[in-house]
Formats: C-alpha cells, structure tokens, sequence
C-alpha cells in the first residue's frame, strides 16, 4: 500500500470529484491520504470531509502564504488538534518567496504551531521556502525535536535535510522530484536515509511526470515512488514498504 503524505482533497478542485478520485487511489494501491489544513475558515469542511472516509485523515493550522486570515492562538490549535481524525498540526512554517517586507508575523505563527505541537504531542507537517535559516533556527529555539514531523515538498539542500533530521523529521518528496530540472534535489531523495523518507503529491498541485501540468490528486503518489526508486536503485516496493512505514511511525494517532 502507498500513502500520500500530505494533499489538499477539500480544494475545491479536487471536492468536486471525490468519488473519482478515491476509485483512482483503489485503482493504483494508494490505501490513505493524509489531507492537511491551510487555514482555519475552511477547517471544518476538512474535517467533515475525512470524516466520511476511513482512509482521510486530517491536520489542523494556517499555512504561512495566508496573510489575511485569521491566527490561531496555541490555545485554539491545542483545542482543535483534540478532533477525532487530526493527527497533526500544520501546515505551519516560512515562506519568504511569495510575500515581502516585515514577516515576523509570520515567524511568530510557526511559533505557536511548534508550541502548539509540543501540547499535544502531535507532530508538525512544515512548510519552508526560501526561508530555511529562519525555518532551521525557530525549530530550535522552540524545541520542535521533542514531537518531530515532516518536512513536507522538500526543496532544499542535503544540509536543510540533515538538520530537519538531526531534529526528528522526516524528509517528503513530491512530484518535483521527477522533474528534468530537479537534479540537486533528486540528489538528496538518493541520499536521506530511509527510514526517513515520506512521499506526497501536494495535490492538487505538482503534479509528477508524466502528468506534469495537469491536476493532480493522490492516486499519482506511485509516480514518485517510482521516481525514487530509480534513482536509489531499488526496488518499487522497496520505497512503497519504507514510506508507509514511516508514515504510520510518525502520525502515531491514525493506529488508535
């Protein structure tokens, strides 16, 4: 069984053909998906939707690109982790790509996501671009290590890697791994130890090649395993039998 580690089936893209996109993770032997919150207005609707489905699981926190929405206190993240089916807490993180100028609001929400994290005893799904120092740094003044997590749609340096390892993460790989142009990082998918890796697809976006620029969803998370394996030299199953593992290792709450 493959699982995607991180997707966004409540947008509206995907929402809008569900059924379809459940039969198409059947069809390709994609058995859970973990869908993962952006923010707190559409939050219940995330949860509503894992609800109906026993293989959906969900997160709960505001990604760093939402500027004007609402900032959950640690309280509020605390409150709402308690949800049955919420196995994490994020997507929380920086991102200094998309938006300038005085970001310490952002860095003061990734704050209250890690203190949130530690709480509850859920690990973080985080979110980093462009901003890795920052990322790196905040992680270790607030004690991120203690509940670990992953670093989801990795697209730094085997540094950032070993660092976010260092602290008890995970490394995720989407469907950028499988790009042309993606040499550096398909670098690191060769080298992060396996017992550490997670696959995704981000969905609906990045979708893997050969479905490059198209809708993605998470019956395409085989592609790269697919990718994976080939550039370490193993066996399909081999990335299939490792990141399932793991991901059932760290979202400890999907086995109660």
């Amino acid at each position: 069984m493959f699982v995607d580690s991180h997707c966004h089936l409540d947008f509206p893209e995907l929402a809008a053909q569900l059924p379809d996109v459940l039969a198409r993770m059947r069809t390709n032997g994609v058995g859970c998906a973990l869908c993962v919150s952006v923010n707190l207005p559409d939050w219940p609707g995330l949860v509503e939707l894992v609800a109906q489905h026993d293989n959906l699981w969900a997160s709960v926190g505001v990604h760093p690109d939402y500027e004007d929405t609402p900032d959950p206190s640690v309280e509020q993240l605390v409150e709402m982790a308690a949800t049955p089916k919420v196995v994490a807490i994020g997507e929380t993180g920086l991102d200094y790509y998309r938006l300038t100028g005085d970001l310490e609001w952002q860095r003061e929400r990734f704050r209250r996501h890690i203190r949130a994290a530690r709480a509850t005893g859920k690990p973080l799904i985080i979110h980093t671009r462009s901003a890795s120092d920052d990322t790196l740094r905040i992680m270790q003044e607030e004690g991120a290590a203690e509940v670990g997590g992953v670093m989801h749609c990795f697209t730094e340096s085997q540094q950032v890697a070993d660092a976010a390892i260092a602290m008890n993460f995970h490394i995720s790989f989407s469907g950028i791994v499988t790009f042309k142009s993606a040499r550096d990082l398909q670098e690191v998918a060769r080298n992060v130890p396996l017992e550490r890796l997670l696959i995704e697809t981000d969905s609906p976006y990045l979708a893997p090649v050969p479905y490059r620029g198209k809708l993605n969803d998470p019956s395409k998370v085989i592609h790269v395993a697919e990718k994976i394996a080939e550039l370490r030299g193993v066996p399909v199953a081999a990335i299939e039998s490792a990141s399932t593992e793991n991901f059932f290792n760290l979202f400890k709450d999907i086995k109660s």
